[in-house]
């Protein structure tokens, strides 16, 4: 996925493909390579390192899985470099090593997160516009919201912690947290207030910028809260479906709702 940031490149011969829930490509890295899908990803872990791997493989990755878990929990101030190696088992200069800063790693972890959400938000909004010109609210709120809930399932550990990490992206007051995204994600916030303007023509672009980032919110917010409650109930794919059918209701209301007065 282009950036249009500057990216630091790792040199050991990282590809784009393996099989799992995190990308080489959603990091904007270069195909130098390929890594025999042996990188894949798991309920326990993001980023699941196999023993066949190569070490320098294995360290980025094992960074990459470390900062994931770290951001989401502390934030981004809130979280070391020495924390993220100490946790990852790799020396002190390993990240800027790797990724050049921990900005970048930062970054690098967003945007493996993102991604996925971000390919299957177009997805939906292509289909959706392929129909008609001008779809209704409740569907670009459930294909915008959609794939919030497909990228993190209720009893999921990897789920959650996506849904951490983005409540870390919406709150954490951090420059570095604010200033992550490339054009690729702009491309996709874009197209979604162009077709919510149309639905909402009486809303101004700032007041359904906000109402947007609410859809972000509640979401993450209650796909946290599901997974702390560890309820046998909650965490059932029944219930899954019923909290994603009420999100959409309730979002699909507050999106329609009238413009805020001045």
């Amino acid at each position: 996925m282009a950036s249009g940031r500057s990216v630091h490149r790792y040199s050991c011969g990282l590809g784009r493909a393996w099989d799992g829930t995190r990308t080489y490509s959603a990091l904007g890295y270069e195909d130098l390579g390929h890594c025999n899908g042996v990188l894949c990803g798991s309920e326990s872990s993001s980023w699941r390192i196999s023993a066949e791997l190569p070490q320098p493989h294995r360290q980025f990755a094992e960074i990459l899985d470390a900062a994931e878990h770290l951001f989401a929990e502390r934030g981004y101030r809130g979280t070391s470099v020495r924390a993220i190696t100490d946790l990852a088992g790799a020396n002190l200069a390993a990240v800027g090593y790797h990724f050049g800063s921990k900005a970048e790693l930062l970054a690098a972890v967003a945007r493996g997160v993102i991604e996925p959400i971000n390919a299957a938000q177009c997805a939906g909004l292509d289909r959706l516009l392929a129909r008609t010109p001008d779809p209704a609210v409740t569907e670009l709120v459930e294909a915008f919201a959609g794939p919030l809930f497909d990228e993190m399932p209720a009893g999921d550990e990897g789920g959650a912690r996506t849904s951490r990490l983005i409540v870390t992206i919406l709150s954490d007051p951090a420059e570095e947290v604010r200033s992550w995204t490339g054009p690729a994600e702009d491309a996709v916030r874009e197209r979604y207030l162009a077709a919510f303007g149309r639905a909402l023509p009486g809303l101004s672009s700032e007041e359904l910028r906000f109402r947007m980032r609410g859809i972000l919110a509640v979401t993450a917010v209650d796909r946290v809260e599901v997974h702390q409650q560890r309820s046998p109930a909650c965490l059932s794919p029944v219930a899954g479906e019923a909290a994603r059918r009420w999100a959409i209701t309730f979002l699909t209301a507050a999106m329609s709702a009238p413009p805020t007065g001045t």
